[in-house]
């Protein structure tokens, strides 16, 4: 199994779904968008978990730490994120998950409800912040529906 990481001590109630906001169909690894968010003057990645195109998850910053992934909601909640989220533009928001991504994201999510039996719900960057993020409603996803 890909979870190897000690349970976060803190109450995780929430997960919440993100993109990277990169062109559909470019791959990027955990160690790239880490130098993203060191570059903005962050400690490591902001996300715990990372879905690259092939479905493939990968860990990000430890669950044992409080992500950076949305401002003000971060202590309880554990920040997912697939690759993409924009459109061969490099500018419009798509939901560009791969079969794959969306079958990888929906047993992520469905882990840690299980890992954590106090997460009561999925929500999406979007719904916290005037973004796109992650380019599709979570609430009409089947990821939403999970609880």
């Amino acid at each position: 199994m890909y979870d190897n990481q000690p349970r976060a001590s803190r109450p995780i109630n929430e997960v919440i779904v993100h993109c990277t906001a990169t062109r559909e169909g470019q791959h990027f690894t955990v160690d790239q968008i880490r130098q993203w968010h060191l570059k903005n003057g962050w400690n490591d990645i902001g996300y715990h978990w990372v879905v690259y195109l092939d479905g493939s998850i990968h860990p990000g910053r430890p669950e044992s730490l409080v992500g950076s992934h949305v401002a003000g909601r971060n202590t309880g909640t554990i920040g997912v994120v697939y690759v993409g989220g924009v459109a061969a533009d490099g500018k419009t928001p798509k939901d560009t998950r791969t079969p794959a991504q969306k079958a990888a994201l929906l047993q992520l999510v469905k882990d840690r409800i299980q890992k954590y039996p106090t997460i009561k719900k999925v929500t999406g960057h979007n719904q916290y912040a005037a973004k796109a993020c992650p380019s599709f409603d979570v609430r009409k996803d089947e990821l939403g529906r999970l609880l």
